[in-house]
């Protein structure tokens, strides 16, 4: 009784007995469901052989399942599904082979409930109702799930061709003619330390890792992948890679010997990795259709847009020429560079795009789009710094550890939601560096795994049931998160727990990232007060700083978070007699940068003005207090552009100079200088600087 249209080309067969040659697989076998309504409604009631006495109920939303694991790949014939007065509407059945990776086998539209009965061809060892519109408003329920099929078990080949199959919405990725959906990371570690990493890649139930270059340093990283029964997405870079800011610039419309080269380049490595058993396919570019942006502007950028993506299928046909078994994609960070490679790179066999924060849009501009090619997501995970708002400080608000890890989640729902269309992803990122980079992205710090890598191997395996997790930090908070004085202490404080239960060892890391541009993870000065609570010295350099509280579990785990405070110079006791008082110096920059940089902006109280002088030796800066003052203080902020020799110097008379004090150690750091001597001018008498630029002080302070 199944009032319906069929989406697939497989025919609909009415109610009969099973042929001879049909068992029923699904009795008695273990089954699971996405929710049951209650007591009494579990999965196992749809496949306990008792047609009219016991049912699965769902709850009262579209989407929900149920599926039934026959224990071994079975070759499939029929489905019949004996609804109660609660049925799907819209539905698939689907089959899998490991219970993950879901193909369809028949989608149903417009049923009237009571049995439905579908013809059904292929092979699984699970098989799937996937509901997508109910017939009303409770939920779907199933007096019986039967699925028959051959008694036989079916073993799919393994390796082989990989191809881009089906047609417009409905495509899937094969290898050996098998379904294989992406579940891949992209790869941080060096090659040599592949054969350390890799398995507990694949114990992630990852089956793909991405590069960005392929040479003749790829092999071993090719060989040990295939030893774990991992494919490689191999990668070709093209500048401008690496999208805004990034990479060296090309003109695609005029340099031939620079195309010709890169094409002669990549034709040598896939001639020499086409037969790989890791080869999964290839990747030509990344993020270069936006990163042009950096490199033109106008009519300009648009012809060297349409060039590249024109050279991009130059690559991809003499790829096909060399490796017709592969396929080639290109990568880009977004969705406005598609329509390029639409009208320009038809030999593509699929896009690629990187996608973070913004990654559950790129369905819809798929569709908007019109596009006619699959997609894979190349890059994504939590939101990045482009993506978040600032913070007090004026820097971008790093997501949590726990936000982090719901952005990996939402990421692969928003892919698998894509059906037919997405062809699965390869996240980022599997690298173990320990700077701010990498505790923003990477889900293996310092070899370190943190909420997001079991966010991933949950979204890849399906469950991280019996694993030793990380502790969680929440509610982590900097005193004073806006003006910490340079050298003393200031609060952190978090809460800090394991779900384990083991004992959790604290460490609290400092990045000068945002300061100075520094992004390692320097082990701070600090101490607990108890409590969550830390007593952390800040840096003597001025700026906003990442502060991070990591605590590890002694299982290789780690939760962590951070926060920015922002470095002052460190209150001096006593008047500021220098304060908008008449400031002259040996020269100044007119322009350059935030510049005109006149003197009298080192003395009017304002830490964001700055003096500046000439790029030569030597240099001076002086103040006229007015009168003679008891000077028990100067305090110097420098700018980056810092004096590595000077001497302080003071006059009665603005022409008779004595030197109260001089050094040949400076650092750029703020100097604190103690004096005990009365003068009406001050001077900085500078000799040699401690960089390449000039002399440049935010603040000349004379304290009485």
């Amino acid at each position: 009784m199944l009032g319906a249209l069929l989406a697939s080309s497989l025919t609909l067969t009415p109610s009969s007995p099973a042929q001879a040659a049909e068992t029923l697989l699904s009795q008695g076998r273990p089954a699971t469901a996405s929710s049951q309504e209650g007591e009494g409604y579990s999965a196992s009631a749809a496949v306990d052989g008792n047609l009219t006495g016991t049912r699965w109920s769902s709850e009262r939303r579209d989407g929900e399942w149920i599926q039934v694991d026959l224990g071994a790949s079975r070759s499939l014939s029929r489905v019949v599904l004996t609804w109660e007065a609660a049925y799907g509407k819209n539905y698939e059945i689907q089959a899998s082979d490991n219970g993950t990776d879901w193909r369809t086998l028949k989608t149903v539209t417009g049923s009237d409930g009571g049995t439905d009965e579908a013809a059904v061809s292929g092979s699984g060892r699970y098989v799937r109702m996937q509901g997508v519109t109910r017939a009303g408003g409770y939920g779907y329920s199933l007096w019986e799930f039967q699925v028959y099929g051959g008694d036989g078990t079916t073993n799919p080949p393994q390796g082989g061709a990989v191809k881009v199959t089906g047609s417009q919405g409905n495509w899937q990725l094969t290898v050996g003619g098998q379904p294989y959906t992406v579940k891949g990371l992209t790869w941080g570690p060096s090659v040599a330390d592949a054969p350390r990493y890799l398995p507990d890649v694949k114990s992630m139930g990852a089956n793909t890792i991405r590069t960005w270059g392929t040479d003749g340093s790829t092999k071993p990283l090719l060989d040990a992948a295939a030893a774990q029964g991992i494919r490689v997405i191999n990668g070709f870079w093209l500048q401008p890679g690496g999208g805004p800011g990034s990479g060296g610039c090309v003109n695609y419309v005029t340099d031939a010997t620079y195309k010709s080269t890169m094409l002669t380049e990549f034709a040598k490595w896939v001639d020499a990795y086409r037969s790989h058993p890791a080869t999964l396919m290839w990747n030509v570019g990344n993020e270069s259709v936006l990163g042009l942006q950096n490199c033109y502007s106008g009519t300009e950028l648009e012809a060297q847009r349409n060039a590249y993506t024109s050279f991009v299928n130059d690559v991809a046909k003499k790829i096909h020429s060399i490796d017709p078994d592969h396929p080639v994609t290109s990568t880009d960070a977004w969705t406005g560079a598609w329509p390029y490679y639409k009208r320009n790179a038809p030999d593509l066999d699929l896009y690629s795009m990187n996608s973070y924060g913004n990654l559950c849009k790129v369905r819809q501009d798929w569709t908007d789009g019109g596009y006619t090619k699959p997609y894979i997501i190349t890059e994504t995970g939590p939101a990045g710094e482009w993506e978040v708002p600032d913070d007090a400080n004026g820097i971008p608000d790093e997501p949590t550890d726990v936000q982090k890890a719901e952005g990996y989640t939402k990421a692969w729902g928003c892919i698998t939601g894509h059906q037919g269309v997405a062809l699965g992803a390869t996240m980022f990122h599997y690298g173990v560096e320990h700077d701010f980079g990498g505790i923003w992205f990477n889900l293996v710090p310092d070899g370190l795994k943190r909420l997001s890598y079991y966010a991933v191997k949950k979204a890849y395996a399906g469950s991280t049931a019996g694993d030793n997790t990380p502790p969680v930090v929440t509610n982590m908070a900097v005193t004073p998160a806006t003006g910490a004085p340079a050298g003393r202490e200031f609060t952190v404080r978090a809460d800090i727990r394991d779900p384990d239960g083991d004992q959790i060892t604290p460490k609290i890391f400092l990045s000068g990232n945002y300061a100075n541009g520094d992004k390692r993870l320097v082990e701070a000065q600090w101490r607990s007060t108890g409590n969550g609570t830390f007593a952390v010295t800040a840096p003597d350099k001025l700026g906003v700083w990442k502060v991070y509280v990591q605590a590890e579990d002694g299982h290789g785990n780690a939760g962590i978070e951070t926060k920015s405070v922002k470095v002052v110079a460190p209150p001096v006791a006593g008047t500021n007699v220098a304060l908008n008082r008449p400031t002259t110096a040996s020269s100044y920059q007119t322009q350059y940068g935030d510049c005109p940089c006149a003197p009298a902006l080192a003395t009017d109280g304002n830490p964001t003005t700055r003096w500046a002088s000439d790029w030569s030796d030597p240099q001076w800066i002086q103040v006229d207090l007015g009168a003679a003052k008891a000077i028990r203080t100067v305090q110097l902020v420098w700018d980056p552009a810092y004096a590595k020799s000077y001497e302080v110097q003071v006059s009665d008379d603005g022409t008779n100079w004595r030197p109260v004090h001089s050094t040949t150690a400076g650092n750029g750091d703020i100097d604190t200088i103690d004096l005990s001597v009365t003068a009406r001018h001050v001077r900085l008498q500078l000799t040699a600087r401690g960089t390449g630029w000039g002399y440049s002080l935010h603040e000349f302070g004379v304290y009485s």
